[in-house]
């Protein structure tokens, strides 16, 4: 009977061993090999990436405020943005500056650099106005007032998106204006108003409204104004290419072009 048992025990004890042997295969004793996907409901619903955005000065108040909302609904993603006249950053595009993505006042700039773009989407339009101290003191009713030789004008400089749609309008009406000074971009136009450097400058509708307390802004007809563009690009260059097609996609969403639309920009 003691024979009997111990025998039994024992049969039973080889078949746990060679029921044991496959499950210690499908193991891993390697310590090194963290492979294997990561547990249900663990991943993030976005990528999480540092994002370098360059963007044209025009941009400047509107892109904080959109930066900050795609952070909040993005956890784990960074924008850092570059703002610049558009040239400029065209310019550091050709030389391999290292970013994501770009986003231009004109389209003509990002032109320049399509071999080094994905392909562009328009987020948002603009158009021009003039920008007088506040309270207009010299009483600027519209673009033929800029001819006065008395006033001093600052104009954005004849590279710049700001500066070509300036002339373009000021010729088309055959106005000849001897600008003071001709600035780098949009934003340095405006200072230069603001600090009463310039007695008028033309500026984009949504920079006049950015310093509404400081400048008083003169409208300019539909017939006589030009309609500026921005169009947004990933860069092929850029490390998080995913991410930077997440946002430059966002900036045409709903939530987006609220952002946009809420700063004075125009439809696409």
């Amino acid at each position: 009977m003691s024979f009997a048992l111990t025998g039994r025990r024992a049969a039973m004890a080889a078949l746990t061993a060679a029921l044991l042997v496959p499950l210690a295969a499908c193991g891993n004793d390697d310590p090194k090999d963290t492979g294997g996907s990561a547990p249900s409901g663990t991943g993030s619903t976005a990528p999480e990436a540092n994002l370098t955005v360059l963007a044209a000065a025009s941009l400047t108040d509107v892109f904080k405020t959109a930066g900050a909302a795609y952070e909040k609904a993005n956890p784990g993603m960074k924008i850092t943005f570059s703002f610049a006249g558009s040239q400029e950053l065209v310019a550091q595009v050709s030389q391999g500056s290292p970013a994501d993505a770009l986003v231009t006042a004109d389209t003509k700039s990002m032109d320049k650099v399509k071999a080094d773009t994905g392909a562009p989407t328009v987020i948002a339009r603009n158009r021009l106005v003039i920008a007088t101290g506040e309270g207009n003191p010299f009483k600027v009713d519209d673009l033929k007032d800029l001819a006065d030789p008395k006033l001093k004008v600052v104009l954005a400089a004849p590279e710049v998106p700001a500066g070509k749609y300036s002339r373009q309008i000021l010729d088309a009406q055959k106005i000849t204006v001897k600008p003071v000074s001709q600035e780098p971009n949009v934003r340095a136009v405006l200072s230069k108003v603001e600090l009463g450097e310039a007695d008028a400058g033309l500026v984009y509708k949504t920079d006049a409204d950015s310093a509404a307390d400081k400048v008083d802004a003169i409208e300019i007809p539909d017939a006589q104004n030009a309609i500026a563009e921005y169009p947004a690009a990933t860069l092929k260059q850029s490390e998080n290419a995913g991410a930077a097609a997440a946002f430059v996609a966002w900036l045409s969403s709903a939530d987006g072009q609220k952002i946009l639309q809420d700063a004075g920009f125009q439809k696409p």
